[in-house]
């Protein structure tokens, strides 16, 4: 009978992210980072001009944000996966421990217990949802300009700039974090991180 994975893994080492779950963020990460990028050479007069051919630009942009939520749609079929979203989406009191040291700005030992996923990373992920779910809305009323009133697709316009945006602001306070702890990047690549990582972090989590 072959060893079990987990007795392969060191034993420094324990399982954060399973295959699908990395595969899911790196396929939303690059749609993302095509829809942002576009964005950008639309939006900012130097770069339009620098990559011109504005109709294709506009097509790749489109499409990319049409893809951005099949990743998430095609892990579902991962259990592990599914695990971790309801996870995301679950309060609990240490959630709220962790959020009150925040604003403290208490960086004790144990001040900020957390389970697989700290409360920032759960406010993250839903607001990054529902803006991801507005921004495609609002798209969708931008490109089928001959179905809906002239008023829909001006406000819908004004709302996907303005969220454009405030996207782009909060996906580089997450870049900046996720550059500034070189471990949880580990757990994202490798789908491991250190046993003293997630013991100080994650304090509340059982992995």
């Amino acid at each position: 009978m072959p060893p079990r994975v987990d007795a392969l893994r060191p034993a420094t080492e324990v399982l954060r992210f399973t295959p699908a779950a990395r595969r899911v963020h790196r396929a939303t990460a690059a749609l993302m980072g095509v829809c942002v990028v576009t964005a950008a050479c639309l939006y900012i007069p130097q770069f339009a001009e620098l990559v011109g051919r504005r109709e294709l630009v506009v097509r790749v942009h489109e499409w990319a944000g049409l893809a951005l939520p099949v990743p998430a749609l095609a892990g579902l079929v991962s259990r592990a996966f599914r695990r971790d979203l309801g996870l995301l989406n679950r309060f609990g009191p240490h959630d709220r421990i962790w959020l009150r040291s925040v604003l403290r700005r208490d960086r004790r030992p144990g001040s900020r217990p957390a389970g697989k996923f700290n409360a920032g990373q759960k406010i993250y992920a839903s607001w990054l949802a529902g803006a991801t779910l507005v921004m495609l809305g609002t798209g969708l009323l931008m490109w089928f300009t001959d179905l809906t009133p002239l008023r829909w697709r001006t406000s819908a316009t004004f709302v996907h700039d303005w969220l454009a945006l405030t996207l782009g602001v909060v996906l580089a306070g997450h870049v900046g974090m996720a550059l500034a702890d070189p471990e949880s990047r580990h757990g994202l690549r490798t789908g491991t991180v250190s046993r003293e990582w997630a013991e100080r972090e994650h304090s509340a989590w059982r992995p």
